[in-house]
């Protein structure tokens, strides 16, 4: 059940002249929310002041916040939330971006302060594209609808309201938004779609490298016949548009034979998501 509010809040960005800071700011500032900008590095300053964006100390934007984003790296997250939470008010909520930093417990926590994490599902591969902008915006949060997945440790339906309209602001446009617990939006994200998805992704880039480099054939004719069989195979492996071909599906399970590992599917495993986490972490160990 949607928990979409008309309801404005006081939201501070913390990083707002970062990469994903520039990002949520430039579709915070279109919102009729009371929105505070904080950023610590000089470059960053200048960006969100070239954007034409008021800067605020960080101690004013958190103790003034209904909801903090942290909009600044995972390996920064530990040290910013042990500078920060102490100083937000009772009953505020710390939104972070990303799941890995809170599953990992590298988040300062305080009984008062509601911990949160969204991150956006972008523009889907089936999404019905109509205007040259949504095409243009693979990314999400600029022309083309996506939905989001969030977390929110509170039953309170106020504070998952507003977990929910900061989330449509900082995505827009947002479709919808799904609600998962930390640690299963640690198993989608990194597991499935970067340990999985992306890595299937760079291993059709380095497919296309060796057809064309190693191979010989043409780029314009690798690249054309690549395009289009890689939305044929994600339209009926992951819908079933259509049935793969008797041929097709021989050839299938040779290159799953010579290239998958036969126990792959641990990755979905805790100790395997553990070890995942703590090596993008830059840690031993994940302890929890």
């Amino acid at each position: 059940m949607s928990t979409t509010t008309t309801e404005t809040y006081v939201i501070a960005v913390i990083g707002a002249g970062g990469k994903m800071g520039m990002r949520v700011s430039n579709n915070l500032v279109k919102t009729g929310h009371t929105v505070y900008y904080s950023e610590n590095s000089p470059a960053g300053q200048e960006r969100v002041r070239a954007a034409g964006r008021e800067l605020t100390d960080t101690s004013t934007a958190v103790a003034n916040a209904d909801i903090v984003v942290l909009a600044v790296p995972d390996l920064a997250l530990g040290p910013v939330t042990k500078e920060i939470v102490p100083q937000m008010k009772p009953g505020s909520i710390v939104l972070t971006l990303d799941p890995a930093a809170a599953y990992a417990g590298l988040l300062t926590t305080r009984e008062d302060v509601i911990q949160a994490v969204a991150h956006p599902c972008h523009p889907s591969i089936f999404l019905e594209r109509t205007t040259k902008e949504e095409w243009a915006d693979t990314f999400g949060g600029i022309a083309a609808p996506q939905d989001a997945v969030a977390a929110v440790e509170s039953d309170d339906p106020e504070k998952k309201a507003i977990v929910e309209a900061t989330v449509r602001a900082i995505y827009a446009p947002v479709i919808d938004v799904h609600w998962v617990t930390v640690k299963q939006l640690a198993q989608l994200e990194p597991t499935l779609v970067e340990t999985i998805a992306c890595m299937v992704g760079a291993l059709l880039k380095e497919a296309l490298d060796e057809a064309v480099g190693t191979m010989g054939v043409p780029e314009d004719a690798a690249r054309s016949i690549l395009y289009g069989h890689t939305q044929v195979a994600l339209a009926n492996g992951l819908r079933g548009d259509n049935p793969f071909s008797d041929a097709c599906l021989i050839a299938m399970d040779y290159g799953r034979e010579n290239i998958i590992k036969e126990d792959w599917k641990k990755v979905f495993r805790d100790d395997e998501l553990d070890k995942n986490l703590a090596k993008m972490l830059h840690l031993d160990k994940i302890e929890r």
